[in-house]
């Protein structure tokens, strides 16, 4: 098969189309994280130690060297842990609000997937499949009460 016929089975087939949705979702996601973390997470938090700012904490392993008049000779050599810190609550924070929102929308799946629950309309194939298992069980108590 061709290189392009193979592309083109791949574009069509929705493998691309659902990566590019979910990379432009996440993306819009980020932002909406980033800005919880920044503006509702850290303030008080921040609060709560002081008002500590993650970001600015270094460990300085060599002191930047200043000239008398102000000019810069020798960049400061520093290991910026603050940064990994707010990257570890960024982390935090996003992973527990796709875990809050993958829980929200399987709970909706099971309802969904419940062939008993009237309330949420269930997809055809699982509520074929539940007549078939049913089907299957009346046929196995009706082959037991005969004996065989």
């Amino acid at each position: 098969m061709g290189f392009f016929k193979e592309f083109k089975e791949f574009a069509v087939k929705g493998n691309m189309i659902d990566m590019a949705v979910g990379i432009i979702i996440g993306t819009a996601f980020n932002k909406v994280v980033d800005a919880l973390v920044k503006q509702v997470v850290m303030p008080p938090l921040s609060i709560l130690t002081g008002g500590i700012n993650y970001t600015d904490k270094k460990l300085i392993l060599k002191e930047a060297v200043i000239t008398a008049d102000g000019a810069v000779t020798a960049e400061e050599v520093a290991i910026g842990y603050g940064i990994l810190i707010q990257s570890l609550i960024d982390f935090l924070i996003i992973g527990l609000t796709i875990f809050i929102v993958v829980k929200f929308m399987n709970s909706f799946r099971k309802k969904a997937e419940d062939p008993k629950n009237k309330t949420v309309v269930t997809p055809k194939d699982i509520e074929l499949l539940s007549n078939l298992n049913d089907l299957m069980e009346e046929q196995n108590k009706l082959l037991r009460e005969k004996g065989m």
